[in-house]
């Protein structure tokens, strides 16, 4: 039976530039950007992983948890989650990938969590939250931790757009990637040859967004209402409460939800994209709590789910109560802004050369979008693509839903590398 203890940072330990530092510590510093003055309480964690805070990384304090630290050396392994999620997110895989001989490193993105420093509210600097900072911020935290760079980049959902983005830009330091549930499409095309033309082309055309909403069931896309103002209150103040609302959620993106069979979409446009399940294309005038409420799984299915019990989904409940989702769709406001879009720009062209995998649930309808990146990823955007796998058994939550699988992919990926 799996040992388990309390992890609690109770000592000050220099480490190069890297401290542990206790949490009532940073208890006091955090409760000065978050929602409520909850002491942070302590997140039971296997023994073997250990949590710490690195001060200094682009403005942020971090907090990350890590296995394998023990013996000096090891290539680095850095594990980027995503919404919403926490480095607590990667714990069922920690462990065997360091048995398998790498230091792991999970850290809370920044507005995540245990990680202090950032501008979360909504009228603050959202900028800070596009894609190209919060590649920043892994390379720093590396640098920090005194690696000088990283054997594999793995992240989940929004953690996987940021190690593309790493691997793109950053090839001599972020030395392969692997993508969960979020396929790299490439990067936008900035036009070509228009310089040439006589006469102005007309590139208007009507936006997603405004097609969804015209459709005879009006909807929106989830990407849009996390963008919103009200998201972030919607969902912590939301009528069935935070904790039933976050069950709902994995619940409905996760294969205990019969109603996910994903498949391809022939294109981007409303109709199409329409066909989503309300998780993904809201109905124009719902919530997302809202939303995913009729599908709360029941009493029964709730105590079989082993792979989230509701012991684990109260560290995610404890830790957006205590700091809301704000800093989280901060990103979202980045991506629907065009900020993250502006940036991908500067490597237009480019390609992703490094070696690269991609993993996803075979309930994931993440995978499937946008539309095609999923066949752009494999035939063209990543060039050294060495793996593809679906896994069964899983929906979005792929690394928690079916760990052993995921870790087993992983570890012969990192043996294979070329």
């Amino acid at each position: 039976m799996e040992r388990r203890n309390f992890v609690k940072t109770t000592a000050l330990t220099a480490l190069g530039a890297v401290l542990l530092r206790p949490l009532e510590v940073l208890a006091e510093e955090a409760t000065s950007s978050v929602a409520t003055k909850e002491q942070l309480k302590d997140i039971e964690l296997p023994a073997g992983i250990r949590e710490r805070y690195v001060p200094g990384v682009n403005g942020l304090t971090v907090h990350v948890l890590e296995a394998g630290f023990e013996t000096p050396e090891r290539p680095a392994v850095l594990l980027l989650h995503g919404f919403p999620e926490l480095a607590y997110s990667w714990r069922k895989v920690m462990l065997p990938l360091a048995a398998a001989g790498y230091h792991v490193i999970a850290p809370d993105l920044r507005g995540y969590g245990r990680t202090t420093g950032s501008d979360n509210a909504y009228d603050g600097n959202f900028a800070s939250f596009r894609t190209h900072e919060l590649s920043r911020d892994a390379l720093g935290l590396i640098m920090a931790l005194g690696h000088e760079s990283v054997h594999t980049i793995v992240g989940h959902d929004v953690g996987a757009i940021i190690a593309s983005y790493c691997a793109l830009v950053r090839p001599d330091f972020f030395r392969s990637v692997l993508l969960l549930s979020c396929p790299f499409g490439g990067v936008p095309p900035l036009p070509f040859g228009v310089g040439l033309q006589t006469a102005p082309i007309a590139q208007q055309k009507t936006a997603v967004q405004d097609a969804l909403a015209s459709l005879s069931r009006p909807r929106k896309d989830s990407t849009s209402y996390f963008s919103s103002r009200n998201a972030n209150d919607e969902m912590l103040n939301c009528k069935q409460g935070l904790h039933d609302f976050q069950r709902a959620y994995f619940h409905v993106k996760s294969a205990d939800w019969s109603q996910n069979k994903p498949f391809p979409l022939t294109s981007g446009k409303a109709e199409e994209f329409a066909k989503l399940p309300t998780y993904y294309v809201m109905d124009l005038d719902k919530t997302m709590p809202e939303s995913v409420a009729p599908d709360m799984p029941s009493q029964k299915e709730i105590d079989a789910c082993k792979w989230l019990p509701d012991s684990d989904l109260d560290v995610y409940t404890q830790e957006f109560k205590r700091t809301g989702f704000q800093g989280g769709l901060n990103w979202y406001r980045c991506t629907t802004g065009g900020l993250n879009r502006s940036d991908l720009e500067l490597f237009s062209g480019r390609t992703i050369d490094v070696p690269s995998c991609f993993i996803s649930g075979i309930a994931d309808w993440a995978r499937f979008r946008p539309a095609g990146a999923l066949e752009q990823m494999q035939q063209k955007a990543c060039t050294k693509m060495q793996s593809f796998h679906i896994i069964e058994g899983a929906g979005h939550w792929v690394q928690q839903e079916q760990p052993e699988q995921v870790t087993e992919l992983i570890v012969d990926f990192l043996k294979h590398l070329k």
